[in-house]
């Protein structure tokens, strides 16, 4: 994979993360212009030269950007799976190439190795609140400097070294690079999800002889969304039984493509908002041109309020799906016994119901907003927070019961195209179906 500065990807970092794609940079250019301009700058300069936050009026001598590193690298709670960690390293060596930070241009093949070399910061998941990630970045500066150990590959070769410059302390870690790694992989991840559910409907459709009349064409260019002609597109491709051609079906089938098409777009924005900060300089200051410029590039507003929104809309996705799993139920539409069940009076795929909607009701837990609050430290001078770590976090934290309820309706849909068996524990059949819902991808991340 060759880092530029420019065409990064959410799924180039889910690759970089799970699949251990080797980075190789492309032109360290940008990084030097910015090093050597900021080089011939003189006067008080943030971070530089002066304390942070509200000691930025402070005139500190040679060295002190080495204790604000010490200083920074506090995190709290559970260390942050290497994968993750690794991700994180990916983005900020990219923003680095992007020129504008003014650090040491040799540091970036440094963090290159350590990227191919199976080391990864020991970062911990508390510390940031969506105007950088200084403890993340601050603990990985600590690692290079020799002051904190790595965490290793058991194959990994001696550890990764640099003499990181006092000047380059602020300017190495103001980034939110772990933020944005943990939206890049959401992103990713929820994408393969969401085509997954298009799939998973397509079955649920087949077994209840859905009509297919919502999906037609003409109904997609009265209203032209893009995510819902996408949709209904690939269903209608996926359908391949002639359907009973009720007159209407419940919501879950009938405005699938709507729903469905419009949390899609949401994705879309989201990912796209991503990717313009993992190839951006969010640094302050910026070196840009021979000067410097203070600036809030730094602030994850834009992250997450898009981070928000994909978290409601995927609510709405697993909420059409639960629906479909009630009619599932139904023996008006499958012309079974109720609950899939092999006899009149048993249970059947009953219980399918009560773990989908524990799912969601997850999922709706997760999709509050985390850009309701706020924060204001540093003696009133950082008076606004984002908390688009959080909304990434969360976001991460949504595949799992995602992942559930859309399995859920997959192993009742498969079932109403065979013949029920006998009541039975359905874990053996749930799993099987999660699995084929998540095949291709990374193991499912873990729980936060």
């Amino acid at each position: 994979m060759v880092l530029d500065g420019a065409g990064l990807t959410c799924a180039q970092v889910h690759a970089a993360t799970y699949d251990a794609a080797r980075v190789t940079i492309n032109s360290l250019d940008r990084a030097r212009a910015a090093w050597a301009a900021a080089q011939e700058l003189t006067g008080p300069l943030y971070g530089r030269s002066t304390g942070v936050g509200a000691n930025r009026d402070v005139l500190l001598g040679e060295g002190a950007g080495i204790d604000l590193l010490r200083s920074h690298a506090c995190g709290a709670g559970p260390l942050v799976e290497p994968a993750r960690a690794r991700a994180m390293l990916v983005v900020r060596l990219n923003q680095l190439l992007a020129g504008g930070s003014g650090v040491d241009p040799a540091l970036l093949p440094v963090l290159a190795d350590a990227i191919n070399g199976g080391f990864t910061p020991p970062i911990r998941t508390y510390g940031a609140i969506g105007t950088g990630d200084l403890t993340a970045l601050s603990t990985t500066a600590l690692c290079l400097l020799g002051e904190l150990p790595w965490r290793r590959e058991p194959s990994a070769g001696p550890d990764p070294r640099f003499d990181l410059d006092p000047a380059d302390a602020l300017p190495f870690i103001s980034s939110g690079a772990a933020t944005l790694a943990d939206a890049a992989i959401a992103c990713h991840r929820l994408r393969a999800l969401f085509e997954t559910a298009v799939d998973v409907a397509a079955l649920s459709f087949t077994a209840v002889d859905a009509s297919a009349e919502p999906l037609a064409a003409a109904v997609q260019e009265a209203r032209p969304h893009h995510g819902q002609a996408v949709v209904a597109a690939r269903l209608r491709a996926l359908i391949t039984r002639e359907p009973a051609g009720r007159v209407q079906d419940p919501y879950g089938f009938r405005a699938f493509a709507q729903v469905h098409g419009a949390a899609m777009d949401v994705l879309d924005r989201a990912a796209a908002t991503v990717e313009i900060d993992l190839n951006s300089a969010t640094e302050n200051p910026l070196i840009a041109g021979s000067l410097a410029w203070h600036n809030g590039n730094f602030h994850g507003a834009p992250v997450a309020l898009a981070l928000d929104a994909l978290r409601t809309a995927l609510v709405q996705t697993a909420q059409l799906s639960t629906v479909r799993l009630a009619t599932l139920m139904d023996p008006a539409y499958t012309g079974r016994h109720p609950f899939l069940a092999d006899r009149p009076g048993a249970s059947g795929a009953l219980i399918l119901e009560y773990v989908a909607q524990d799912a969601l009701a997850e999922l709706r837990q997760l999709a509050t907003p985390a850009t309701t609050g706020t924060a204001t430290l540093s003696r009133g001078t950082e008076d606004h927070a984002s908390f688009a770590t959080q909304a990434a976090r969360h976001a991460l934290r949504c595949l799992e019961p995602l992942e559930i309820v859309l399995a859920c309706e997959h192993a009742a849909a498969t079932r109403a195209l065979r013949t029920p068996g006998p009541d039975r524990p359905l874990t053996d059949e749930l799993e099987e179906s999660r699995q084929t819902i998540t095949q291709g991808l990374a193991p499912p991340t873990p729980a936060l």
